[in-house]
Formats: C-alpha cells, structure tokens, sequence
C-alpha cells in the first residue's frame, strides 16, 4: 500500500503551528491526528489522519501515553477487547452509544496533546483497570 508521505508532513506542520490543545484527561477516548507513519506503526486515516487513542496516562496538560484503537478482534496479549460509551449528540435522554474496540498495546506512544482533534468517549473504569493490569504483565 502506498502511503502519501507528503500530504500528512503538510497536516503534520499545520498541527505543530496550532496552539490549541484541548483538555483531556485518562480513560477518555479521543481521534487523534496519529498521521502516516513507518512500516507497521498504526497510521491515521482519511482527509485528517485520525484514528482514536485511549489516553492512557497523562503527564501534563501538553503530553500524554496513547493506545491506538482498531476494530480488529485478537485474542492476544497484545490487545484488549472493550467498549468505548459515547454520548449521543442532541440527545435528551443522554443514551449512551456502545462501540466495541480493542486497544493495541503494542503500539502505546508519547502523544502531543496538539494532535487531538475530538472527543469519542470514555472507557468504563473497570475495564481501565483492566487494560492498565494487561498493559503493566508486558513490561519485563
């Protein structure tokens, strides 16, 4: 597959020159601007190279750890199958969208906050809990 290098250093420089950074904080699932990256590094996609990332932990109001999501169901030590609750837009009765995921550890990355571009829910506590002990048993 070919990848357009250039078209993303533009996005990528238009980014860097941004100063916003929107507020975020841990168990939060957010479309970040993750880009086209090397090989099998997660890549974003479409117009904006977005694709959605847990924030994982956050060091400040600038950077953050960052899981790579995808819809792509493995069994392995490497991902963690879970549900991302979104808040339905205009809605009265606040219901609460279900959208099943999987969190690929492997690919956890230091994140400029300056690459979020909008919110897409939240994980449920326990299953940070979860996703945290999973994360912690890879570490030698």
């Amino acid at each position: 597959m070919k990848k357009d290098f250039q078209k993303w250093h533009s996005k990528k420089a238009s980014i860097h020159e941004s100063e916003n950074r929107p507020g975020f904080h841990e168990r939060e699932v957010w479309w970040c601007a993750l880009g086209v990256n090397v090989g099998f590094e997660q890549d974003g996609g479409g117009k904006d190279f977005l694709r959605p990332v847990i924030v994982f932990k956050k060091f400040n109001k600038e950077i953050f750890w960052g899981i790579p999501l995808t819809n792509t169901k493995k069994d392995t030590e490497f991902y963690f199958q879970f549900t991302i609750f979104q808040l339905s837009a205009g809605d009265k009765d606040k219901d609460l969208k279900k959208i099943p995921s999987a969190a690929i550890l492997s690919q956890m990355r230091l994140i400029d906050a300056s690459r979020l571009s909008h919110k897409l829910g939240d994980i449920a506590s326990v299953d940070f809990e979860t996703l945290t002990k999973k994360f912690k048993a890879l570490l030698p």
